[in-house]
């Protein structure tokens, strides 16, 4: 079967050529596209690991295992349900990444949906706002956090230190608004859902496959707070552990459309255009809405920019654009800023890749997400988490 892009992957490509060509035409200098490369290049390790772990842990029924698990452990109760979801899609953002959660748990917990005869709605608000929102806690949980490792100076251990108050708020304020928004008993129109049957392994292979990937995803979070910034090592390590049981078990599933090749054309393309946008007027935008003030008031300027700039672009280039204008040293503003890129993508559709892949699972499984109420509530939450989150970051400061 011929290969037959989507909308979005002829946006990513367009991307990756629209950078090659800065660079070819001098518009970006090569030395510093070089550099940029040079410093994406562990990115890229992490992120096409991590995909590949999540994928075949998918593939071996890991995710649904656990969704089918909370749906009975909550016995029908709407209430306990929600706060399984919340906290499975929180820590799967936290400790595997924002991306995995919308490439992997989106469609676990839409599956769901069918078997606990539960409206799909609820569900992929909760994906689609905690893959934002749940992010600011290990430098792995966001893209823009690995960007930002080097210039705050802090290991992994220290950078929960300084955001585990904003990130409990930022999840806490997102709760409340998935209830109001899409859980309660007029949004949800049903008292109980049906309990489903525990996925269980049908053979030995089956049983091999779950516990051998389950175990590298075990294995991969525990390494975190002793890794460093040697975490795409550490992934690619529990890949590899997931790729070698696959080749024993079951080598059909073991295909080159495993590699995320969609998100790293996307990443790549994305440091070489908006590095060549900054030289051209975007840095004199960013400069003058974040501005030259120190202290509170710098650091809710900064926020304020990444909030807005990653709804009119995409949190990526708010970031960069942003970090290239805060001056070195001004740790707690640079934090400010990735509170806002990192909580404030979820009022327009393509202000987060994550964004854009939860919603694309939402349409591939036929799920209407009425537009206009999905950027109303978003700018919502995006203002109210942003605030609160802020307002932890000067606490913990």
């Amino acid at each position: 079967m011929s290969w037959r892009p989507s909308v979005l992957d002829r946006v990513r490509i367009g991307l990756l050529v629209a950078g090659l060509l800065c660079v070819a035409t001098g518009l970006l200098p090569r030395a510093e596209a070089a550099d940029n490369m040079r410093r994406i290049a562990p990115l890229l390790l992490f992120l096409g690991s991590v995909i590949v772990l999540a994928d075949l842990a998918r593939r071996a029924r890991v995710f649904d295992v656990i969704a089918h698990r909370m749906a009975i452990a909550a016995g029908g109760n709407y209430a306990g349900l929600f706060l399984l979801c919340v906290l499975f899609a929180a820590v799967t953002t936290t400790v595997l990444n924002l991306d995995t959660t919308a490439v992997l748990l989106t469609p676990v917990l839409l599956a769901l949906a069918v078997p606990a005869r539960i409206p799909a709605l609820p569900l992929a608000m909760t994906t689609v706002w905690l893959a934002n929102t749940a992010s600011l806690l290990l430098p792995v949980s966001n893209l823009t956090n690995l960007l930002a490792a080097d210039r705050v100076g802090l290991d992994a251990t220290g950078f929960a230190a300084r955001m585990w108050l904003p990130q409990l708020l930022s999840i806490a304020v997102t709760m409340v608004w998935l209830w109001v928004w899409y859980w309660r008993r007029s949004r949800r129109g049903a008292d109980r859902y049906v309990v489903p049957e525990p996925v269980r392994p049908a053979d030995t292979r089956e049983r091999v496959l779950l516990y051998a990937t389950g175990g590298a995803c075990v294995l991969f979070v525990l390494a975190i707070p002793f890794i460093g910034d040697r975490i795409g090592f550490a992934a690619l390590g529990a890949a590899a552990i997931a790729v070698a049981a696959f080749a024993v078990f079951d080598r059909s599933a073991l295909r080159w459309s495993l590699l995320p090749w969609q998100l790293l054309v996307f990443v790549t393309g994305l440091f070489l255009v908006v590095p060549t946008l900054s030289r051209f007027g975007l840095s004199n935008l960013m400069e003058h809405l974040i501005g030259t003030d120190s202290g509170v008031l710098g650091e809710l300027r900064a926020a304020g920019a990444g909030l807005g700039l990653s709804n009119v672009v995409n949190n990526l280039p708010a970031y960069t654009a942003g970090e290239a204008v805060i001056p070195p040293g001004e740790r707690n503003q640079l934090l400010a800023l990735l509170i806002g890129v990192n909580v404030g993508p979820v009022i327009t559709p393509w202000a987060s890749l994550a964004t854009l892949l939860c919603l694309e699972f939402c349409r591939t499984h036929a799920v209407r997400v009425p537009m206009r109420r999905f950027v109303l509530t978003g700018l919502v939450l995006a203002l109210t988490a942003t605030a609160a989150a802020l307002g932890g970051l000067l606490v913990t400061g």
